[in-house]
């Protein structure tokens, strides 16, 4: 598996040569800059290459080519931005990068509502409180329909939190939810938030389907030419939020997605954490029954409580078998090897890490800080040196 390390750019306070120190000799990266559903340029793909190039490392993966909110919504006329997407994925074939994990999450990524929850051991870690979400929904936002999405003593512990939360809470609350919008996208108060939900009125998980499959229909085949691979990455969580529907959240999802457009271009981002927040999910056998189809994974833990709550756990030590998984993983490596696949090597990167020791004050991307990382690709880099072992001694 080769070891990767996410990186934004310009944007990024943590540099190629701190990367480079960790082991990583893949970069996993994106033109943050530029706004959605515009053309990523050739020269300036070059030019953010040729950088990663001169630190040592190479460009392997994009994370993400993202998909403009109004083919989410299926709005209008959309064949510019389907052409535009196409162009810049010739763009980037152009100069040798030909996987892209892209998601379909409508309106926000990634979603937390505590960005620095203390960790028994010391460190801090994402988390995501399902009554602090509920009082977002219900009390910050007024969405009464939320109350059906929410046990009720989720309901009655959100009630508690909001009258208990001072005016600083509340705003802590919804910037850390803006949080997992990567680059230097518009973020919401909640007046904003209000106001952007509205276009969503009236999307269905149907409807998102269907705009998806659409997406998939003018995408794919483009991406079949050039060589490429996309890769869904999982919802995060995987459950609606906010009234909008997540149609990449379990095992069926994704074995309808892979069929809809039946192609080695249409694969699949295995994420161990997203997959491993929906408490019905068995991220191993997942990983198992798609192995063919997965271009690249995210390796992080989560650990449940009973409510719906989660929080990012040390890479080894969640609710999922990370040694289990990465197994299936290099077993799938072993069969592209016997195949005579030449690109057999699946890239992988550490996922959201714990802050630890000096991580505290460098104010990098949430989840993103480099000790927390750094420990979770060494640890995953001895469960992937043991297994390897393994499989040469029973062959």
């Amino acid at each position: 598996m080769k070891e990767s390390w996410r990186w934004y750019g310009p944007l990024d306070r943590i540099g190629l040569g701190e990367i480079l120190q960790t082991g990583a000799s893949g970069i996993v990266t994106a033109l943050h800059e530029i706004p959605y559903g515009e053309i990523w340029p050739r020269q300036t793909i070059a030019a953010r290459k040729a950088e990663i190039a001169a630190a040592g490392m190479d460009w392997g993966v994009v994370e993400s080519l993202p998909i403009h909110e109004r083919i989410k919504r299926g709005e209008g006329d959309l064949s510019a931005l389907f052409a535009n997407y196409r162009q810049s994925m010739a763009n980037l074939a152009a100069e040798g990068i030909t996987t892209i994990c892209y998601n379909f999450m409508p309106l926000l990524d990634w979603t937390r509502t505590d960005l620095a929850a203390p960790v028994a051991t010391g460190g801090t870690c994402l988390r995501f409180s399902a009554p602090k979400m509920a009082a977002l929904e219900l009390y910050m936002l007024g969405r009464d329909a939320a109350r059906e999405d929410y046990p009720c003593e989720v309901i009655t512990a959100a009630e508690r939190w909001f009258q208990a939360s001072s005016d600083d809470d509340r705003g802590l609350l919804m910037h850390s939810v803006m949080a997992g919008l990567p680059g230097a996208y518009d973020r919401y108060d909640a007046d904003g938030l209000k106001a952007a939900l509205k276009l969503y009125d009236g999307l269905d998980r149907s409807a998102l389907r269907d705009n998806y499959m659409r997406f998939l229909e003018k995408i794919i085949p483009a991406a079949e030419d050039l060589g490429m691979r996309l890769c869904v990455h999982p919802d995060d969580p995987p459950r609606d939020i906010l009234g909008l529907p997540r149609i990449v959240s379990d095992a069926d999802d994704i074995g309808w997605i892979l069929g809809a457009v039946d192609s080695p271009a249409n694969g699949l981002t295995l994420c161990a954490g997203s997959l491993g927040a929906n408490p019905a999910n068995d991220v191993p056998a997942i990983a198992r029954r798609f192995a063919s189809r997965i271009w690249f994974a995210h390796l992080r833990n989560v650990r449940k409580d009973a409510d719906g709550s989660f929080e990012e756990a040390a890479h080894l030590s969640g609710d999922t078998d990370m040694v289990e998984l990465v197994a299936a993983l290099l077993d799938e490596e072993a069969r592209r090897r016997e195949a005579g696949d030449e690109d057999w090597e699946i890239p992988f990167r550490p996922d959201h890490g714990h802050e630890l020791l000096d991580d505290a004050g460098r104010n990098t991307h949430p989840g993103y800080p480099l000790i927390g990382r750094m420990r979770g690709l060494a640890e995953l880099r001895g469960v992937i040196a043991g297994l390897s072992y393994g499989q040469k001694e029973l062959g």
